[in-house]
């Protein structure tokens, strides 16, 4: 493996002309799009620099409960991301309830997983692999249950009258909802699944081409990616499935009835 290759200010000063080449056409083209564009790679540089900063304290420490912290924190903020994205949003907090549970269990069962069976760093739970792990899985857990329950929800309001018709009929709650169900999963499935067809075809994944670019030989990276994406795989459909199954529990009673009045517009 060879040693990867040091960045120094001036590169990074060198890529960031093209950022400044964009702000440039924004101005020429009356896009309006170059003080966004400056204020964003600024959040961006200051955002990296201070989770570098945190993580190599975190690395030095080596401390289990301090990683979990991190772990939990990372959790917490993508469940607001869910909690937020849906056009709709369950009363008492229902979203971000569901959004922390199914992400928080998607997440730790998907990377203990892959901590104690094919990395097996030691210990397992070094800082160094599960902290950078669990938040690979976390955004792509967190895309797949903000998209399956944004479609849940929104498929109920559309649907309301077909559900409770079926109820008058005598159908369950579950069969009645179950089509809706089906959708809203697929839908949350659907960005891994194209992102697995096109990797290696029409994209080198950004996993794979920063370890090429580290040294790591490219048949040890390929290996490292192909078992990435089948984690990141297994966590999108648990965090999708999960998101699902208790947003459609929160929408229903013991009595079959289908409870909109849990329900109210707006994002949240």
């Amino acid at each position: 493996m060879k040693p990867s290759i040091p960045l120094s200010a001036s590169d990074l000063a060198i890529a960031a002309a093209l950022v400044v080449l964009d702000g440039a056409l924004s101005v020429a083209l009356g896009l309006g799009l170059h003080r966004q564009l400056a204020v964003a790679a600024g959040r961006m540089v200051l955002q990296l620099l201070l989770i570098g900063l945190v993580l190599r304290a975190v690395f030095a420490l080596a401390s289990p409960p301090v990683t979990l912290l991190v772990v939990l924190v990372m959790v917490a903020v993508a469940a607001r991301e869910v909690a937020a994205r849906p056009e709709q949003r369950l009363t008492n907090y229902g979203n971000y309830t569901i959004g922390a549970s199914a992400v928080a269990a998607a997440t730790l069962l998907t990377s203990i997983l892959a901590l104690t069976t094919a990395l097996r760093p030691s210990p397992w739970y070094d800082p160094r692999y599960a902290i950078p792990l669990a938040g690979i899985v976390l955004g792509n857990v967190l895309n797949a249950a903000s998209l399956a329950l944004d479609a849940l929800l929104g498929a109920v309001v559309r649907e309301r009258a077909a559900i409770e018709a079926q109820l008058a009929l005598g159908a369950a709650i579950g069969t009645s909802m179950r089509g809706l169900v089906r959708s809203a999963v697929r839908r949350g499935l659907l960005p891994i699944i194209n992102q697995m067809s096109a990797a290696g075809v029409v994209t080198l994944p950004g996993i794979m081409t920063g370890q090429i670019l580290a040294g790591l030989d490219p048949m040890e990276a390929v290996k490292y990616q192909i078992l990435l994406m089948f984690l990141l795989a297994g966590g999108s459909g648990l965090g999708a499935v999960a998101a699902v199954l208790l947003a459609a529990r929160r929408l229903t009673d013991a009595r079959h009835r289908l409870r909109l009045d849990r329900l109210v517009s707006g994002r949240g």
